[in-house]
């Protein structure tokens, strides 16, 4: 081993081991609950006048809401573990990206449900309707992102003779997932930071919510799309196999369609989203039949 890699297999085993990804999980967990009780807190604080926020947040309005706080720091804790599988499986590190997205709907959810106006024009109030769609999206993705993970382990079985090939792509991987830890943890940061700046206290007002996806998540997934474009012509040096060039060229379109539904909103934004995963179901599927009938023509030859 070169020197060049035993350091980042250090790095590597510092920031990604199995043993930190306890010790991260364990801590965001704690950092989750005790923000839900924060946030919780806040809420009543607010409703009884011990806090005066001049501020019509929905955050503030409803305790259900005050799940919106934990589920932020679970979707840090994703943001980890996208990276951390990144050089063990490529489909896990996809199935990531996707999984981050529905929990962006979901904790979308939560802060919808206080603003929700229960009424018999339910199909005709803009907010109900958006409630609805990213409702209906939610089970739709969960069902999708079942049936990626499901097709994306039906592999054929890998001939022993390209375990070097693929030794050397894994150690790239880990160097581009060693750059990424303490990337994302700087963009997160800043968002953070970037965030808290904006609530004036004199005039206590909260800042938008739209803020926190906006800053981080489009900036996460569009740091994604040039990270799986790296890894799209790195891959060019350790195969020529046209399936897999469509694959990962096919997982790029994905992610840009993630990327792009940050840009737009409403209904616009649900279809988007589902349709990103839609395609990257596509083509593992059709990739994996490729592959099957690959290595069948190979034993017939």
């Amino acid at each position: 081993m070169t020197k060049k890699n035993k350091i980042v297999t250090f790095l590597f085993d510092r920031f990604l081991s199995q043993n930190t990804r306890e010790k991260i999980e364990k801590i965001i967990l704690k950092v989750a609950i005790i923000s839900f009780f924060i946030h919780l807190a806040i809420i009543y604080f607010t409703k009884f006048g011990f806090i005066d926020f001049s501020s019509d947040s929905e955050l503030l309005k409803n305790p259900i809401s005050a799940a919106y706080t934990p589920f932020s720091f679970i979707l840090i804790y994703e943001v980890y573990l996208l990276i951390y599988y990144l050089p063990k499986s490529f489909t896990t590190y996809i199935t990531k990206q996707y999984e981050i997205i529905t929990l962006i709907i979901i904790r979308k959810l939560f802060k919808d449900l206080s603003a929700l106006e229960l009424t018999e024009n339910w199909f005709e109030i803009k907010g109900d309707l958006q409630f609805t769609y990213d409702l209906i999206a939610s089970l739709l993705l969960f069902y999708l992102i079942f049936l990626f993970q499901k097709i994306g382990k039906q592999k054929p079985i890998q001939q022993l003779s390209i375990k070097p090939v693929i030794e050397r792509f894994v150690i790239k991987k880990k160097l581009i997932a060693v750059i990424l830890v303490p990337l994302f943890f700087g963009m997160a940061l800043y968002t953070f930071i970037d965030w808290s700046a904006r609530i004036s206290i004199a005039a206590k007002e909260l800042p938008s919510l739209e803020s926190i996806n906006n800053l981080f998540f489009d900036q996460f997934f569009t740091v994604l799309i040039l990270v799986d474009v790296v890894l799209l012509l790195i891959s060019f040096f350790y195969t020529d196999q046209f399936h897999k060039i469509i694959r990962n060229s096919g997982f790029i379109i994905s992610t840009i369609l993630i990327r792009m539904s940050f840009g737009v909103s409403g209904l616009v934004s649900t279809i988007l989203i589902v349709t990103a995963v839609l395609f990257g179901l596509a083509i593992i599927t059709i990739h994996n039949k490729y592959e099957k009938d690959t290595l069948t023509n190979k034993n017939y030859d």
